[in-house]
């Protein structure tokens, strides 16, 4: 990227192979998680030094190693995030960025899970801990985030209600493990659907990455003292 812009500012570009310095390894990329932190920094919402190469996450295979990465070798599969640089067919990665792949977990589903991961993870284990026998309603159970936030809230003991908006999406968070699915655009009071599948006592937490449309709804599905995550 050389200068901001919508898509047609991405170029392709012959670059020097990267060194990995102290602390780093040098990945043969895989696959590239594609963010909104993308889409921002290259048109200029979040500014760059310009030139740059994009991408915050990513999956591939080591190549070299530095001085001080630890147990990582030549030919481990890695993971990463928050490391620019991924839209390559080498990127630089430092080495306590970097996440070990099981063999069963592809490249594609590793390069897109770590950001979202920790998102839904800090959800549902810090900003509000998912208790045993909790309800919690997730608002677009079947995006990335919403996925994974059903399937964490549901390991740790809590009963999911989602909101999705089709029934292709309601069967993906059902599968994600969400007890009781509402598609909002079949309900005239969302709130009092979630109350009347809680047996009105309200929810614990509503995880809300959507925020205008669903603000309302949202606090009104509270139980007293329930807790009102917003997220974006």
């Amino acid at each position: 990227v050389s200068e901001t812009g919508g898509p047609e500012v991405l170029t392709a570009a012959e670059l020097p192979d990267p060194e990995p310095g102290p602390g780093e390894l040098l990945v043969e990329v895989a696959a590239v998680g594609v963010n909104f932190i993308d889409t921002y920094q290259r048109e200029g919402r979040y500014p760059m030094p310009l030139p740059y190469v994009p991408g915050m996450e990513g999956a591939g295979r080591v190549r070299r190693v530095g001085d001080g990465t630890g147990d990582f070798a030549v030919g481990d599969r890695v993971a990463w995030a928050e490391t620019l640089g991924s839209y390559a067919e080498l990127a630089r990665v430092p080495a306590d960025r970097a996440v070990p792949v099981p063999d069963a977990i592809s490249d594609e589903l590793a390069a897109a899970a770590l950001l979202q991961g920790m998102t839904a993870h800090a959800l549902t284990n810090d900003t509000y801990p998912v208790r045993a026998g909790d309800d919690v309603l997730v608002h677009a159970a079947a995006g990335g985030v919403g996925q994974l936030l059903t399937q964490l809230a549901t390991a740790r003991g809590g009963r999911v209600i989602a909101t999705v908006s089709t029934a292709e999406k309601a069967e993906l968070a059902r599968l994600a493990g969400a007890t009781e699915v509402i598609r909002y655009t079949e309900v005239d009071d969302l709130a009092a659907a979630v109350r009347d599948r809680t047996g009105g006592a309200g929810v614990a937490a509503t995880y809300d990455g959507v925020g205008r449309d669903t603000f309302d709804a949202s606090l009104a599905s509270l139980r007293p003292r329930g807790v009102l995550v917003l997220f974006g």
